[in-house]
């Protein structure tokens, strides 16, 4: 049986309490120091794939080394998928495992990147690899959404006028609610229902952009509170989403709305079912799940 477990949807992450950080202004180089504690219940030994690790692209910015272990302690084999994330090969043993994470990562302080005059590349002239995120996938379903798309954005400017119309509409049309969390939940299910979590804004987002032929990939990671008001709600692993503009992948997160500081990559895929923090090949229970990612400020 396979089972595919993210913590972005669970209740068990909404029962324990982050450490708040402190507003601090933004532009400002630091250090955020980032890691978990995900404990899995198991009946008998159990496969599982893990995608825990910091994304390759921000593997100089880690200071040290980046520690990934377990407990009991087993072997895991780490490697890139076809997305270029890093993903471990382990097997949980019978009565269940913990996984830990620790790293401290540098960053620049400088909040999500605005560049108003990225312009939408025609489809012909669109790298080979790229042409993947216009396709539908799992949890975005472009073919049942393409008529309204077109009807809400055919008349604004294409390129990043265009996206931000389509962040700001996902944005107001959305209720945040971890209560309307559904891992079976589709682009099309959250256009309709109007509720959901963070996956669910990037989903909306992301097919949205790929119906106006503009690629788009969802996105998990690092976001803590630096440079906002302390969000109280327990801290997750966040989703957001990236789309391909002037020939570079730019940042939009449709549940916020707002440029922030301090993410720091995990993974990218084609929606969520690409980026599941774990994969198990057999039954597991999520029994803890703790996350914390804050500036480490100088004394």
């Amino acid at each position: 049986m396979l089972k595919i477990i993210d913590p972005i949807d669970s209740d068990v992450s909404r029962l324990t309490r982050r450490v708040l950080t402190p507003v601090v202004p933004s532009g400002k180089p630091m250090k955020i120091k980032v890691g978990f504690e995900i404990t899995y219940a198991a009946p008998q030994p159990t496969p599982m794939v893990i995608m825990l690790n910091i994304h390759p692209s921000r593997a100089a910015d880690i200071i040290g080394k980046e520690k990934i272990w377990s407990k009991p302690d087993v072997p895991i084999r780490f490697y890139r998928d076809s997305f270029g994330n890093v993903c471990g090969r382990l097997t949980a043993p019978a009565g269940g495992i913990t996984l830990f994470g620790d790293a401290l990562v540098r960053d620049s302080g400088k909040p999500d990147a605005i560049a108003l005059k990225a312009e939408q590349l025609p489809i012909e002239k669109l790298p080979d690899d790229v042409l993947l995120y216009l396709m539908p996938s799992r949890y975005c379903e472009t073919d049942k959404l393409t008529d309204i798309a077109w009807k809400l954005f055919k008349e604004t400017k294409p390129g990043w006028p265009r996206v931000q119309a389509i962040n700001d509409f996902v944005h107001n049309h959305i209720k945040f609610d971890y209560l309307k969390a559904n891992p079976s939940k589709t682009a099309l299910g959250v256009y309709e229902e109007k509720t959901g979590v963070c996956r669910d804004f990037a989903h909306l987002a992301v097919t949205l952009n790929r119906c106006m032929n503009i690629p788009a990939r969802y996105v998990t990671g690092y976001l803590g509170d630096i440079g906002v008001p302390p969000d109280p709600a327990p801290m997750d692993f966040s989703g957001w989403y990236e789309v391909y503009l002037s020939g570079k992948w730019h940042t939009f997160d449709a549940r916020h709305n707002e440029p922030r500081i301090g993410r720091i990559l995990m993974g990218t895929g084609r929606d969520a079912a690409d980026v599941a923090l774990t994969t198990s090949f057999g039954h597991v229970d999520l029994k803890t799940f703790i996350v914390h990612t804050d500036e480490v400020l100088d004394k």
